[in-house]
């Protein structure tokens, strides 16, 4: 199940791209922030078509706040089902309500959360709808038959994307205030010879 483990600690923001006018232009740097994965249900892109399977989710809703709109802090990396679920919806911050400590996924499938915050977020996003759990069945049997049976396979669905965005050649309008990120960003990682197989 190691596919659908969510993180030990709270995100730190490891990017900090400024001054794009649209926050579409801010996707390789959300792609590389949540590790090309969906923030909400976890879903990886190598799963599926990387276009249009994944949106920008504007955490504080556009509608809430228009001034947070192009503001790369309320952004987060999610699917296109979740991003469509949640709408304009104010949920708790999934940077830190998304932690093992406040919510873990069954043996069933299902999420059992520890949290109100949580809660309130697998409520919000149907993330435990029979449909949900199902899904991550799904998902779980396939990942296992791949680590039993075929290494290519499990390499391909829990490794890295072959594009990795190199975010070094990037140039944002207003700067970059965390600029330490980009030694640390997976197309650097992998120059240097440190990306693992999967992750």
């Amino acid at each position: 199940m190691t596919a659908f483990i969510y993180p030990a600690t709270p995100h730190q923001r490891k990017h900090g791209p400024r001054g794009y006018v649209d926050y579409s232009s801010f996707r390789p740097w959300l792609r590389d922030e949540f590790s090309f994965s969906c923030i909400y249900c976890l879903i990886r892109e190598q799963w599926g078509r990387v276009t249009g399977d994944f949106d920008i989710d504007h955490f504080i809703p556009q509608a809430t706040d228009p001034n947070l709109t192009t503001d790369y802090d309320n952004l987060v990396l999610s699917c296109a089902r979740c991003n469509q679920v949640k709408l304009s919806q104010h949920v708790p911050d999934p940077l830190t309500a998304l932690t093992v400590h406040h919510l873990q996924i069954q043996p069933d499938g299902s999420l059992e959360c520890y949290s109100r915050e949580a809660e309130s977020l697998v409520l919000k996003l149907d993330l435990n709808s029979p449909e949900m759990i199902s899904w991550r069945l799904l998902w779980i049997r396939i990942i296992e038959l791949a680590r039993e049976n075929d290494t290519d396979l499990l390499n391909q669905l829990m490794g890295f994307p072959t594009n990795l965005p190199n975010l070094g050649r990037l140039r944002p309008p207003g700067g970059n205030s965390r600029p330490e990120g980009i030694a640390n960003c997976y197309f650097s990682q992998s120059e240097r010879g440190e990306l693992p197989a999967v992750f």
